[in-house]
């Protein structure tokens, strides 16, 4: 027994430890208190469980019992029903909840960002040395094999980019600026992320004459400064006041809208400056499509040649870009794992209710048998009034489900739709799931022999 309870323990541990992402450790003598609370909730739960039953079964007339006139309540026959119903009200809730957050999970993982986020292999700068040999690494890396391109820069979508200004149109005053996130790269870091230019063009080696002075706008930005379109925008100017001073770009490109920020926020004003003073917080090797392992390979073998005294630090984009969903994932873990669980003590409560209507209707079954009454009719007999439960389970959930999740859609700025077809899906699972379990017991009544079913003691 001993073995048993360490057996589903461990289980129930490593269930837990998989669904929060933490690591949990258990002790008798620290969590005493915890342990006699539930042990204290276990008690009163079985009291008020029991309680029922037993007032109930208490209150019964003996003689009327004896004599076989004892028939249900109507508050009885109320009660199991009304406690069913509301079984698979929960369920079909969290059946919904289950197929709105997949949905939505799904179009997160899959939703063109703006950028590749494939192949990305992020490298950290995080001493003064590694940022000293930024030139240097860059240039092995380059001509490596594995590596298609190589970038540097100061953020990378999917990590909080604190630096913004407020920028005008020239000729406009601040009253007129819009707040925009600004990004210093070197030249080949917007062609390593792969984000595409709609006019003009992007910093590059082909034209070293780039300075600081010179930005790469994102479409937002274009729209909120009130240019005509994107090739109205390049070659133009945009202003920013610092301290007293003014300051002047010149937009030399315009790139489409990409997600610098995770799906729960709008696209938001954005530019890129070229760093004149290399000094960078992250290095962006694209691998070659093929083997990743031989490209990390490479860059590590790079870096520990310039930089013998620091550890390789590495992560890919696409899973740091993911890390922002953590949440998500963890939630639609959890919202399974306890549809399972409401889905499994309906279907008690169901069976239950099943075989008691079976047991109460033994010889209108034995009866409508010997008239002619095949097996599926019975089934059919039995399963209806069961069914009818289910479906007004299903009208009360689906107002409750399409509110809950609609209120948790609304923490996203990109998000899918709440659609017809996921309750549909719900509605047939549920039915499907109550039709197996009053089934099966229906079947094994419509099976028994009329004659058994007919005998009088």
């Amino acid at each position: 027994m001993l073995l048993l309870c360490r057996c589903v323990y461990a289980i129930i541990v490593a269930l837990i430890e998989q669904v929060s992402g933490k690591t949990f450790s258990f002790s008798l003598t620290e969590n005493a208190a915890l342990i006699a609370g539930f042990f204290g909730l276990a008690i009163v739960t079985g009291l008020l469980a029991g309680s029922y039953p037993a007032f109930y079964l208490s209150s019964f007339r003996p003689v009327k019992v004896l004599k076989g006139k004892f028939t249900n309540s109507l508050a009885a026959v109320s009660l199991r029903k009304g406690l069913v119903v509301l079984q698979f009200v929960i369920s079909v809730v969290l059946i919904i909840a289950s197929v709105v957050i997949s949905n939505q999970m799904k179009y997160m993982q899959t939703k063109d960002l703006g950028f590749d986020r494939s192949q990305q292999i992020i490298i950290p700068l995080r001493s003064a040395n590694a940022k000293k040999i930024y030139t240097s690494l860059k240039s092995e890396l380059e001509r490596d094999q594995n590596i298609s391109s190589v970038g540097a820069s100061l953020y990378y979508p999917g990590i909080i980019n604190p630096s913004d200004m407020p920028l005008h149109k020239e000729g406009k005053s601040m009253n007129d600026a819009r707040r925009t996130y600004m990004n210093w790269v070197d030249d080949g870091f917007l062609q390593t992320i792969g984000i595409k230019p709609l006019a003009g063009r992007l910093f590059s080696k082909d034209f070293p004459a780039d300075t600081n002075y010179r930005v790469v706008l994102n479409e937002e930005c274009i729209r909120e400064l009130d240019f005509k379109s994107p090739e109205d925008a390049v070659g133009k100017r945009v202003e920013f006041d610092w301290h007293g001073q003014n300051y002047k770009l010149e937009i030399i490109g315009v790139v489409k809208d990409f997600h610098f920020q995770d799906l729960h926020s709008s696209i938001e004003p954005y530019g890129f400056q070229l760093n004149s003073v290399p000094q960078f917080n992250y290095m962006m090797a694209h691998s070659k499509a093929g083997d990743i392992g031989a490209a990390l390979k490479s860059v590590e073998s790079n870096w520990h040649k310039l930089n013998p005294n620091e550890p390789f630090e590495y992560s890919f984009l696409d899973e740091d870009f993911a890390k922002n969903f953590s949440a998500e994932t963890k939630l639609s873990s959890i919202v399974n794992y306890f549809t399972i669980i409401a889905i499994l003590i309906s279907c008690l409560g169901l069976f239950g209710l099943a075989t008691f209507s079976a047991e109460q209707r033994t010889k209108e079954i034995g009866i409508r048998k010997v008239l002619g009454a095949t097996a599926p009719d019975i089934v059919g007999l039995l399963s209806k009034d069961f069914l009818k439960l289910v479906a007004v389970a299903i009208i009360l959930a689906s107002p409750i489900a399409w509110y809950v999740m609609n209120k948790w859609l609304q923490d996203f700025a990109y998000r899918v739709g709440i659609g017809w077809w996921m309750f549909v899906i719900a509605a047939m699972l549920a039915l499907l799931i109550a039709f197996l379990t009053i089934g099966f017991q229906a079947l094994k009544a419509a099976n028994t022999n009329p004659v058994k079913n007919l005998r009088t003691e």
